[in-house]
């Protein structure tokens, strides 16, 4: 006895036959639930369109749950990162801290230093 399976993939948006090479399969996630589609070109094209803003003003969420990564340079992550300084090394966490203090700066002797006391210990010792 012969069999013959046909599987035809069906676009979810239109309820049309996709033919083979002419879709796609789009997994999307919102408020934390995954969704999949399957799309005909022209709806994936659609889908982009629309989503398109959205995308550009997002950040990329990270599979383990950590912190987010930026889907891509932008304006405001370049500022961010202009602004971000190397944190000091363990030793040398001490030095600043006493030089904070002779220099009439209010530095707790444990936990972070602010970012202004480093910076100016910083512009202070450099060569």
């Amino acid at each position: 006895m012969a069999e013959r399976v046909i599987r035809q993939i069906i676009d979810d948006l239109d309820h049309t036959e996709i033919v083979e090479g002419q879709g796609e399969r789009i997994e999307i996630g919102f408020r934390g639930v995954a969704y999949q589609l399957d799309l005909s070109k022209a709806n994936v094209a659609k889908l982009e369109k629309a989503l398109a803003p959205y995308i550009e003003a997002a950040t990329t969420a990270a599979a383990d749950g950590d912190s987010p990564r930026p889907a891509k340079k932008t304006p405001r992550s370049r500022t961010a990162n202009k602004r971000t300084r190397r944190r000091p090394a363990k030793a040398q966490l001490s030095d600043i801290r006493a030089w904070a203090i002779e220099n009439g700066y209010s530095v707790s002797s444990r936990g972070r230093i602010p970012a202004d006391v480093v910076a100016a210990f910083e512009t202070a010792h450099a060569e």
